[in-house]
């Protein structure tokens, strides 16, 4: 299960608003939506973060407009009050701006022009969809048809939400850009270009635009997952839904159908009386990490739970081409994704974590040991045809790193390319350990130097895909020594000080989603399992001192004052990350003011996506414990202690 913020349902039920049909659970999916509002009347980003969300306010406030709600409803009010308090509407992201204008409050030519010409760009030209982000070309496309046509489906009583404006609604000024520029940048350029394109938009002086929208569609409908939904996310899957049925697919077609069907299948799930849609789901990732941790707490391979899981795995990989194979036109595909219905996205981190389970699994694997070896020889081709030009992996792409495309105007929220990251890296050398590598292997080297360079000054490494630089950390030092390093170094040693100055008083480690923006926060927070996990898992990768003991054993202690009865714990703060909102998906050394002022966000992550992955409280937690009591004696504290 996957938590983010209710920007999710409000977009459905914006899209059910504009489209006319119904959501499942509709009710359930608004008493949810309430369920989440802070006290103050907005809507955050993430538990526990400092102020709410303004994007994340006035989508839910519209889409509680467009489903009836009176706008003196205390909800309403409270919300209202909150928007105008924060000049909320002045600093819209894209997105945001993009569903207000198809409910007719923001004007189509203010927002920023994505023509579906993009769709026939060759891909040596830098704004090719195949040289942004997997997540982003996703959404892109359908979102050039919608766009291209415009359409408004004005809210209840033809409303333009004039409420919330801090002025009258026909004095505001609409045209100030989401993403502000300096001038003569890069980006104010990019404003110049995007005003001169919604002119000739306007004079219809663009040539074949209704085949480029054609060939747009015909992207759209050959990238549609098994399931219904578009590259297991939800962006791509709305916005292809809104842009289909504009352009006249039919309710009943097999297409929509289908991609509506889903919303009732495994998207949502329930808590509390509300119904919550999930902005993507991780049965892969999930299930590969708990083989992991119950064999490393001694299930064997041929136990009934673990052989069910792994023929489930291997199922699961993809031996299709997909995007990637644009720039690896001559790998096999072998890859996995996060999602179990998405074929053409298959990503390293998900290869990377399958490939460490059947390596660790391989010899206990009975009469699927042949399959599990064609597995890996697949898997493991395609992890390395993957590998980047500086030697790290990034999640889905081969060297998709042009940092130009983060500087149009559309690119103001969330993460535009998709650089390597440490924590994919580590999980691959973790994985090549695993299947019999070592520090020999080219592939191995260069690796391990990109590791070494992308280490920070006080010794931890930024977490791309968890919060934050905890998880960096916890996902390089296990690589290290199971590849073979000297632990002894002075730059892991600089790590283990870090992540040692890092344990909170209780024993436990934590670290708030706020370290996106504030170094001062970076493996600071409120204690949590997973995080708790993490930082355990850095220390077992050391050699027993009298510190590293003592930290492991507090450690362990808090896990064990956590646990609850049935075996569980509880985790209120989110701890993975979609995007940490820098537009570059890297890591950035900037002070917390440089960053709020080329980013506009702070510690609230407006641009940022945060997640909490349910089982991470579950399997992480087992899996540093296990690593406990089944390791070598130099790991000092063992579980049975307690």
């Amino acid at each position: 299960m996957v938590e983010s913020n209710s920007t999710i349902e409000a977009e459905w039920l914006l899209a059910s608003y504009m489209l006319g049909f119904e959501l499942p659970s509709e009710k359930n999916i608004i008493r949810a939506v309430l369920q989440r509002q802070r006290p103050d009347g907005s809507w955050a980003t993430y538990p526990g973060a400092p102020d709410g969300d303004i994007n994340s306010t006035v989508e839910v406030y519209a889409a509680l407009r467009a489903k009836g709600f009176d706008p003196n409803c205390s909800e309403l009010v409270r919300a209202r009050a909150w928007i105008l308090d924060h000049n909320a509407m002045r600093d819209l992201r894209v997105f945001t701006r993009y569903w207000l204008a198809m409910v007719g409050v923001w004007p189509w030519e203010c927002t920023p022009n994505l023509p579906p010409e993009i769709i026939r760009l060759p891909l040596w030209f830098p704004f090719n969809i195949y040289n942004f982000a997997q997540w982003a070309r996703a959404t892109m496309v359908p979102l050039t048809i919608v766009a291209a046509r415009k359409p408004v489906c004005p809210l209840p009583g033809g409303s333009k939400l004039e409420e919330v404006f801090p002025c009258s609604y026909e004095n505001f000024d609409f045209s100030i850009p989401a993403k502000r520029a300096r001038t003569f940048s890069l980006e104010w350029l990019f404003l110049k270009i995007d005003r001169c394109l919604h002119k000739a938009q306007r004079l219809k002086l663009i040539p074949f635009r209704e085949n480029s929208i054609k060939l747009c569609l015909e992207w759209i409908i050959r990238h549609q997952d098994a399931d219904g939904a578009w590259g297991g996310l939800q962006p791509p899957w709305i916005y292809g839904l809104i842009a289909l049925i504009n352009e006249g697919y039919t309710m009943d077609h097999p297409v929509v159908s289908k991609a509506i069907a889903a919303l009732g299948t495994h998207w949502s799930y329930d808590r509390n009386g509300g119904t919550h849609i999930q902005a993507s789901e991780s049965p892969v990732w999930d299930t590969l990490l708990a083989i992991l941790a119950l064999h490393e707490a001694g299930a064997s391979a041929d136990s009934t739970e673990v052989r069910k899981a792994l023929e489930w795995t291997l199922n699961q990989q993809v031996l299709v081409p997909g995007d990637w194979a644009v720039k690896s036109k001559n790998a096999r595909p072998g890859g996995w994704a996060f999602q179990r219905a998405n074929n053409y996205y298959p990503d390293v981190d998900d290869t990377a974590v399958a490939l460490l389970v059947l390596g660790k699994l391989r010899t206990g694997t009975g009469e699927l040991r042949q399959r599990v070896e064609c597995a890996i020889e697949l898997g493991l081709e395609w992890t390395l045809a993957m590998q980047c030009g500086n030697g790290g992996w990034a999640a889905f792409d081969r060297d998709n790193d042009k940092e130009i495309v983060s500087k149009i105007p559309f690119c103001n929220f969330g993460e535009a390319i998709d650089p390597p990251s440490v924590d994919v890296t580590g999980h691959v050398i973790e994985a090549f350990a695993a299947l019999g590598y070592d520090k020999s292997h080219p592939a191995i080297r260069r690796a391990l130097n990109y590791i070494r360079s992308e280490q920070e000054e006080a010794g931890s490494w930024f977490g791309r895909w968890g919060v934050n630089h905890i998880y960096g950390t916890a996902a390089v030092l296990p690589a290290l020594r199971a590849i073979g390093e000297d632990m002894t170094q002075p730059y892991v040693q600089r790590a283990i000080v870090w992540i040692l100055s890092r344990q909170n008083d209780d024993g436990g480690w934590g670290e708030t989603c706020a370290s996106y923006m504030d170094p001062e926060l970076r493996g600071r927070g409120p204690s949590t399992p997973s995080q708790t996990a993490w930082g355990l898992m850095c220390l077992l990768s050391v050699n027993s001192t009298p510190e590293v003991d003592a930290a492991v054993r507090k450690g362990v202690e808090h896990l064990c004052a956590t646990q609850k009865s049935d075996g569980s714990w509880d985790e209120d703060h989110y701890t993975a990350t979609g995007f940490p909102g820098y537009g570059i998906g890297a890591r950035t050394n900037s002070t917390a003011e440089e960053i709020a002022k080329r980013l506009q966000q702070g510690t609230e992550l407006s641009r940022g996506f945060m997640l909490s992955f349910n089982m991470y409280r579950h399997y992480f937690p087992l899996l540093a414990l296990a690593r406990i009591s089944t390791g070598p004696p130099s790991y000092g504290t063992r579980v049975s202690d307690f």
